[in-house]
């Protein structure tokens, strides 16, 4: 090989690459900072590991399997063979070079390199080839069908039949030499295969000389080409992809907080994400390494049910824009808002099989304001914040704040929302409950059970949180009176706040309203330090209310012990505090709330206590369960709002529990409750097919006679 030549080649492809590389980084430079990093040994070791088992691990790949394992044998073999290439490079210098003899075949480490290697360039075929059947055959709706693709996959395919070409043609010339004689070696697989098979066509020397060089060139010079199509394609992962899992947001079940917000809205500052400028460095990061797989969609309730929400061409549609206006932010600077007919640059987001309609999705060449001009309003208030996108996102994208970031900006600076959000909003701030039902009545749902108020009785262990569902809704007012009753049958000293009890301002934070989260976030927090609630536990019905509290008060100062009704029940039995006796005949199938599962990886304790009923038959929704479970259409605000289309997310998710044939659906979260009731009405199934919370099934069970509520007795 002409070292000369490879001087140039890897130089100007190098140069070539940080230019391109640079950038990049350049324009990922000038969004807004934002700490990601802690030098406290805990939380590094938690960014090590999950980067070990999410990046180095691919653990989320399989959730696809045959594109998993297909994308797992690519992933790994690359590693493996990017040692092949080095070898190969230094060859170019040196025929003899296998790393100081650290790889030769007469080193045990060499030849069990050469074995491995060997069958990793098999692996590595057949799991591209996968991916044409893919996108040539059998197209997926989820995937960005394109040429780039395919360009990509037929790179990396030539190059592993190049280095197979390389191995098989030195070993034919060898042979040819009075070298070893052509046949299998169990140490060089899959080269020795192809040398035999060079061998038998009576080459010349000269002819296998050529094929040798073929290989060696395509197989070095690919690499190289590869990386420098990189920064320009969805490819760019390669590169990004470890670095953004690395600097994941550790608790991605809480919402970024605005510091100094009153500030802000004085100062008349920008809050939220108003241009693609305002968005941070991790957040260009996430667009950098979207691998435009669609797993996002494929499993948003909103895409799924035909909304304008697509999670992945929101991230396309966005980084389109930033690479738009990279002329504009790294050159010409942007202070100047854009003229009306620069504006008139702005053009539709190409859109590809399967995609939402093409008036969602824009791009524009200069900074402009996201919403409307990137991303019709539907797009934003689509969401149910459930998180299946971010749960599927191999790369560990997220997506949720993004949307509420825009929320924000919309709620609290242009006063655009929804319309049906009014209510809830003044409701929350006038009387703590998003219904604007009076804060007297509160309490109501107890009338009769004799149920003790903290303000009157500190002396207890447990602190009832109700939340505003089940202390206003006629039917999730029984969630309460049962869990009421079983606290009081296991023997637990507990309270609730009556009147002093507020909404933990959830739909107002993830509808935008950030400013009144705030004020209400505060408000409790101190409410629950006056009376020393640090010390006790805090119980919650509501998964939202047990997000916010658990994982949201505590930028406000408010760190409780917070467990879901559910965890707290099943403990109690298996404590043998409450002994479950009567039975249930049937099925059940247990629905998982987003902010119970996703949000709080709470799966086990809901179905320990449902098995532990007599007569129970746990059954399960095919594919759509546990960390996959389908939202009910409730979170993100969608409670109070008009929801888009036809097609309702609540009816698909109880068609999807109604396929298991289980005559009892359970819940855990009163939200939930509603959307599945309101579901199983729709199909005519409401008198068939129980609905119940698992607090009120475990009741039954321990033999708890359960009341009507003062509601319906009247």
């Amino acid at each position: 090989m002409n070292p000369f030549v490879m001087l140039i080649i890897l130089f100007s492809m190098l140069g070539l690459f940080a230019w391109s590389a640079a950038r990049r980084f350049m324009l990922a430079a000038t969004a807004k900072s934002e700490p990601r990093f802690s030098i406290e040994g805990a939380a590094l070791g938690k960014r090590i590991e999950d980067t070990l088992v999410y990046a180095f691990g691919q653990k989320r790949m399989p959730n696809y399997r045959a594109a998993g394992i297909a994308h797992i044998a690519i992933f790994g073999g690359f590693l493996v063979l990017s040692i092949r290439t080095l070898t190969l490079w230094g060859r170019g210098f040196d025929p003899s070079f296998d790393f100081f003899g650290l790889l030769s075949l007469e080193n045990p480490l060499g030849a069990a390199y050469n074995v491995v290697k060997d069958l990793c360039g098999v692996l590595v075929l057949l799991g591209s080839s996968v991916f044409v059947y893919y996108r040539v055959i059998n197209k997926q709706k989820r995937m960005t069908l394109s040429g780039e693709g395919l360009l990509i996959l037929g790179i990396i395919m030539t190059m592993m039949l190049a280095d197979m070409l390389y191995d098989g043609a030195h070993m034919a010339i060898a042979a040819i030499n009075g070298g070893e004689a052509l046949g299998w070696r169990a140490v060089e697989p899959v080269g020795s295969i192809w040398g035999m098979a060079l061998g038998s066509m009576g080459l010349s020397e000269g002819a296998l000389t050529v094929l040798e060089h073929v290989g060696f060139w395509w197989h070095s010079t690919f690499p190289l080409i590869f990386l420098n199509l990189l920064p320009y394609s969805k490819h760019f992962h390669v590169i990004t992809a470890i670095p953004n899992v690395f600097a994941r947001n550790p608790q991605p079940n809480k919402l970024p907080t605005i510091v100094d917000l009153e500030g802000k809205v004085e100062r008349e500052e920008p809050i939220g994400f108003v241009k693609i400028t305002d968005l941070s460095w991790k957040d260009v990061m996430d667009l950098y390494t979207c691998t435009e797989c669609g797993r996002c969609s494929d499993n948003c309730p909103a895409y799924t049910t035909d909304k304008k929400l697509s999670p992945k061409h929101l991230t396309l549609a966005l980084r389109d824009h930033l690479f738009a206006c990279e002329p504009s932010l790294l050159y010409k600077g942007t202070s100047a808002e854009p003229k009306p007919s620069e504006l008139g640059e702005m053009h539709r987001h190409e859109m590809h099989h399967g995609d939402p309609p093409k008036d969602a999705y824009f791009v524009a060449d200069q900074p402009v304001e996201l919403v409307p001009n990137i991303l019709d309003p539907d797009v934003i208030w689509a969401c149910t914040t459930c998180r299946a996108c971010e749960e599927q996102c191999p790369v560990m994208i997220s997506y949720v704040d993004k949307i509420v970031q825009m929320r924000r900006n919309l709620v609290m600076m242009k006063n655009e929302f929804p319309a049906e959000l009014t209510k809830p909003f003044n409701g929350i701030e006038t009387n703590g409950n998003p219904w604007n039902m009076s804060q007297m009545d509160r309490a109501g749902w107890a009338d009769g059970l004799d149920v003790p108020i903290l303000s009157e009785n500190k002396d207890v262990d447990v602190l009832y949180w109700v939340g505003c569902a089940a202390s206003y809704d006629d039917r999730a007012k029984k969630i309460a009176r049962a869990t009421v009753s079983l606290l009081k049958h296991a023997g637990i000293k507990f309270a609730i706040l009556g009147t002093d009890e507020c909404c933990t301002g959830d739909p107002a934070r993830r509808a935008g309203n950030e400013f009144l989260f705030q004020m209400i976030a505060q408000q409790n927090v101190e409410t629950l330090k006056g009376y020393e609630v640090e010390k006790k536990k805090i119980l919650a019905t509501c998964p939202h209310c047990f997000n916010t509290l658990l994982n949201e008060y505590p930028d406000f100062g408010g760190h409780f012990d917070v467990v879901h009704h559910s965890t707290y029940l099943n403990d109690l039995v298996t404590q043998g505090k409450l002994v479950p006796k009567n039975r249930h005949e049937g099925t059940v199938v247990f629905h998982d709330s987003c902010y119970l599962g996703r949000y709080n990886e709470v799966y086990d304790a809901p179905r320990q206590m449902l098995r532990a009923i007599p007569g129970v038959k746990l059954e399960e929704v095919n594919y759509w369960n546990k960390n996959k479970g389908l939202c009910c259409g409730a979170g993100g605000a969608q409670m109070f709002m008009e929801e888009q289309g036809e097609k309702r997310v609540n009816v698909k998710r109880t068609l999807q529990l109604l396929d298991t044939g289980a005559k009892t659906i359970a819940t855990g979260c009163p939200f939930c409750m509603t959307m599945l009731t309101d579901g199983l009405k729709a199909q005519e199934k409401d008198e068939s097919v129980q609905q119940l919370d698992i607090a009120e099934l475990l009741a039954i069970s321990v033999g708890i006679e359960l009341s009507a509520t003062p509601a319906a007795a009247e």
